[in-house]
């Protein structure tokens, strides 16, 4: 069934807005609580020559509701509460609870029919709430729920800790090289060469001997007697 909205519903529209609902939704409700009225040819006539006039209107509406976000975005409201122990609360918070602490915190008036609580709140602390104020705009507002002398509790940082881990660099591990004659290492080769002298004799010593045997031959040349 087809109606023209006199005033907001919301999920649907706004005034001067036609719309599709069901038809025991439009006889039981939009209807008699004059919400809406039927779209006749007659109806929809009119509504195109008040265009102009619930532009106006709408404008007006749209504002006002900017300017109530301003206000209440982000606003810490407090809702006095009986506690009991553990922070439980003997009952729950309402929408209308929550409408009487905005109104005495910010004189903004909120119609608790606008306030969407997601779940019931039951314990003492902080806790946030969204409020619908006119179509699409929306607001939050942070509470605190507590005793009438609890005192209001700023909201808690989260401290992140950053942790700096300094990475240290062993030093490279040097891999002792093995000695050799280069290196001022001592070397002992004892090679044995087949007429039986060893290689480890220096030429000093061969050319003693060498010198030696020359000395005895000349010897032996001019003074053969000596030798007989």
């Amino acid at each position: 069934m087809k109606v023209i909205l006199l005033q907001e519903l919301k999920g649907k529209g706004g005034e001067g807005d036609v719309v599709d609902v069901a038809p025991g939704f439009a006889n039981n409700y939009l209807l008699p609580q004059k919400v809406a009225i039927l779209a006749t040819k007659g109806n929809l006539k009119q509504l195109e020559q008040r265009k102009h006039n619930i532009a106006k209107r709408e404008e007006n509406r749209l504002a006002d509701a900017g300017k109530i976000k301003e206000t209440l975005d982000g606003a810490l409201v407090k809702v006095e509460a009986k506690v009991g122990e553990e922070g439980q609360l003997f009952g729950s918070v309402t929408a209308q609870m929550i409408a009487d602490a905005i109104k005495a915190a910010t004189d903004v008036d909120v119609d608790r029919r606008r306030i969407e609580l997601g779940h019931a709140i039951k314990t003492a602390g902080q806790h946030e709430v969204t409020i619908s104020l006119y179509r699409d705009i929306k607001t939050t507002v942070k509470l605190f729920v507590g005793g009438a002398d609890d005192e209001v509790a700023p909201a808690e940082a989260e401290v992140v800790e950053e942790t700096i881990e300094e990475v240290v660099e062993a030093p490279a591990e040097e891999t002792p090289r093995p000695l050799n004659s280069s290196s001022g290492g001592i070397r002992s080769i004892s090679r044995q060469r087949p007429n039986g002298r060893s290689r480890s004799e220096t030429p000093f010593a061969l050319y003693g001997a060498r010198r030696g045997s020359l000395r005895f031959a000349r010897t032996a040349l001019f003074f053969p007697g000596c030798f007989m």
